[in-house]
């Protein structure tokens, strides 16, 4: 009774290796840098009465339409930024086709664009840029507000 078996003991010892597994895990937390945009205009959202969350950001890819925040090296002209650059109209058909297929082919169907669009912007830029995605089948459209 009470006959404890005696196994086999590991030449190496685990008795650090939690430690090391939370050393690991507080550096990767400390060094990570979460994406954020860098955005180069100027953008007040008009507000909106009624509005909708957005459930899947990941989802959604933002198009936005302002004035250069920089305006001594860009100029007072309203453009277009995709992603973290100012982009030409004309290119908005090569940037719906590179972030769909950033998604699996089951998720491709939700894809969104969303116009983040300042107060003061010219509509004849938001219709160019909604022109622009209907020419690449892009239909899905949010506009952002501010609620």
């Amino acid at each position: 009774m009470g006959k404890k078996k005696k196994g086999k003991q590991s030449t190496i010892s685990t008795s650090s290796l939690p430690d090391i597994v939370f050393i690991l895990l507080f550096f990767f937390m400390t060094v990570t840098v979460m994406q954020q945009k860098n955005l180069l205009l100027k953008i007040r959202e008009p507000h909106a009465s009624e509005a909708e969350r957005i459930q899947n950001r990941s989802l959604v890819s933002y198009i936005y339409i302002g004035s250069p925040i920089d305006t001594a090296r860009y100029g007072r002209v309203a453009r277009v930024q995709l992603n973290d650059a100012f982009a030409d109209p004309s290119e908005i058909g090569a940037f719906v086709e590179q972030e769909v297929n950033r998604h699996s082919e089951a998720e491709r169907g939700k894809w969104t664009a969303s116009l983040k669009v300042d107060q003061e912007a010219r509509m004849e830029n938001v219709t160019q840029v909604k022109q622009e995605l209907r020419k690449s089948r892009a239909f899905k459209l949010l506009y952002s507000t501010y609620p």
